[in-house]
């Protein structure tokens, strides 16, 4: 086994662990409120399936990929290659819907009364259960093309004509095929991208306008800001960190998908790339919840103990 596959291993399994540690603690955080009778906040539930969804991207590629990297390379059938890319696939979705949705819900929940969004603002509350559904929906059947490109490496009788993913293969559609799978992906990809574009930068704005009218107030004092304010930070790092990390995974992915055969680094750091959010994003709205940080740093403790 070559030293840099080793290496491959360890940061693909650190990511896995650290990220799933993450993202099952503050699901737990979450649960623990739900059934005590806690108040949660309407963002709350947003969060519950971004979660979710986090998981589902993390563990259906970081998992095999940390088997292959340490020198298992044909474990998966036909059937379970398939249904990882595709599980993974409806976890990205789901995960790039959920930051949609939460950025664009708090930008129209910290809007003024008297702005254009406040009849959408009163409303809004209503609409997220759906909302969350149909990205649910729309994701499991836009992935279900994932299906016919993928294939597993058993059944494999023309290695040269497929991409190596190292323990799946991945079959060389049409053209046609390929620009109807690129469109039905990026379009609400680019939906998304979108409308947490308009939802950041109106958040901005109004912090911005906020500030200025408050200007005479902190003169005198200097006050902590409210919570709203500091969930519209948080709200507003994940989604800056989401749009980063998308961007470089898109150009990795969309040189994976035109390189007839892509380098093999060229895969592993789109696999990094893609599977940082999911790690990251958790540790990101724990940093302004100190009751959830404690629970997460507990089980983290937890786990390196019984190690």
């Amino acid at each position: 086994m070559a030293a840099s596959d080793v290496a491959l291993g360890i940061i693909f399994l650190s990511q896995t662990v650290v990220g799933a540690l993450g993202n099952s603690s503050l699901l737990l955080h979450y649960l623990v409120l739900y059934f005590t009778g806690c108040r949660v906040r309407h963002t709350d539930l947003i969060l519950q399936h971004l979660i979710v969804a986090n998981l589902l991207a993390l563990l259906s590629r970081g998992i095999p990929q940390t088997v292959a990297a340490f020198g298992m390379k044909d474990f998966l059938s036909d059937v379970g290659c398939k249904m990882l890319f595709y599980l993974h696939r409806v976890g990205r979705g789901v995960s790039m819907g959920s930051t949609c949705l939460l950025s664009v819900f708090q930008a129209m929940k910290i809007s003024p009364e008297n702005s254009s969004c406040s009849e959408l603002k009163v409303k809004a509350p209503k609409y997220i259960g759906f909302s969350i559904f149909l990205s649910w929906i729309l994701y499991l059947l836009v992935s279900t093309m994932t299906f016919s490109q993928m294939t597993g490496k058993r059944s494999n009788n023309n290695i040269t004509s497929m991409k190596d993913f190292e323990y799946c293969s991945g079959v060389h559609p049409s053209k046609t095929l390929q620009s109807l799978y690129a469109a039905l992906v990026t379009f609400p990809d680019a939906l998304c991208i979108g409308l947490m574009l308009w939802a950041s930068s109106s958040t901005v704005l109004i912090l911005h306008r906020h500030k200025q009218r408050m200007q005479h107030v902190h003169k005198t004092s200097s006050p902590r800001s409210s919570p709203e304010s500091r969930a519209t930070k948080t709200i507003l790092l994940l989604v800056s960190t989401f749009a980063s990390f998308y961007t470089l995974s898109c150009i990795f992915q969309i040189c994976v998908i035109f390189i007839y055969n892509p380098h093999w680094l060229l895969v592993k750091m789109g696999v990094i790339v893609a599977g940082s959010f999911p790690t990251l994003s958790p540790f990101l709205l724990m940093s302004r919840n100190s009751s959830a940080r404690r629970l997460v740093f507990s089980s983290c403790s937890s786990f390196l103990f019984c190690s």
